[in-house]
């Protein structure tokens, strides 16, 4: 269980308690910056386990790539003292117009805390205050991220309402479901896409979309490709 002890600079502690151990300690969730370069491999190992663990599309990322959303202040680490926990970066597409929070990670140790919920409820409010306009998208097959972009007012949208900036398209291709994208034509895959648009109506009334939704789209989904699989 997590509470919020509120915010101090780029800093968020969070205070976790884990009453089956009796035990209380405070977790930093934080801006990331160039100091924090020397869990790059930690990061990326950790992206490429879990793409492995899933079986599901989760694009790998080098730990150069890494280092540089750290140096530019586009990313949140959460930290158990100097231990990594946690990790989410922003991406920007069609000269800012369109910012996506990617690699949304959180280390074996600790999942099952609530922990992932935080890390991008902060990315997402600093994504919020570096880009105000940008609408704000996400591709994902993980059905609890699905969960947290809903409680946060993306909304699911079809691939032609994301951005069309080419090079985001080409950084699926260390995803296992690329091919999928590909015989497509980037008009669907399994992940799916959703949308935060700041000027949409819709938006601003913000009504949550329940899970067995997410999960009648993605069986829909794995059904439709394995058939063609089979053809």
């Amino acid at each position: 269980m997590f509470k919020n002890l509120g915010e101090s600079g780029s800093t968020f502690q969070v205070i976790i308690f884990q009453s089956s151990l009796i035990k209380i300690k405070i977790m930093e969730i934080i801006i990331a910056d160039k100091s924090h370069s020397i869990y790059a491999h930690s990061i990326c190992e950790t992206i490429s386990d879990a793409a492995q663990v899933r079986g599901t599309g989760i694009a790998k990322r080098k730990p150069e790539y890494i280092i540089s959303k750290m140096e530019n202040g586009n990313a949140v680490i959460a930290l158990d003292g100097t231990t990594f926990a946690g990790f989410c970066y922003i991406e920007k597409w069609n000269h800012g117009k369109f910012v996506a929070n990617s690699g949304l990670i959180v280390h074996p140790d600790y999942r099952g805390q609530g922990l992932a919920k935080q890390i991008k409820k902060i990315i997402f409010e600093h994504s919020r205050a570096k880009f105000p306009e940008a609408k704000v998208f996400s591709i994902t097959t993980g059905l609890a991220v699905m969960k947290l972009n809903s409680d946060l007012g993306y909304k699911p949208v079809t691939f032609s309402e994301l951005t069309t900036d080419q090079s985001f398209w080409d950084g699926c291709q260390t995803c296992k479901n690329y091919d999928v994208l590909q015989r497509t034509q980037q008009t669907m895959c399994m992940c799916t896409g959703m949308l935060f648009d700041p000027n949409s109506k819709e938006t601003k009334e913000h009504k949550k979309i329940k899970e067995k939704v997410f999960k009648r789209l993605k069986t829909i989904k794995q059904t439709l490709f394995l058939k063609n699989n089979k053809k």
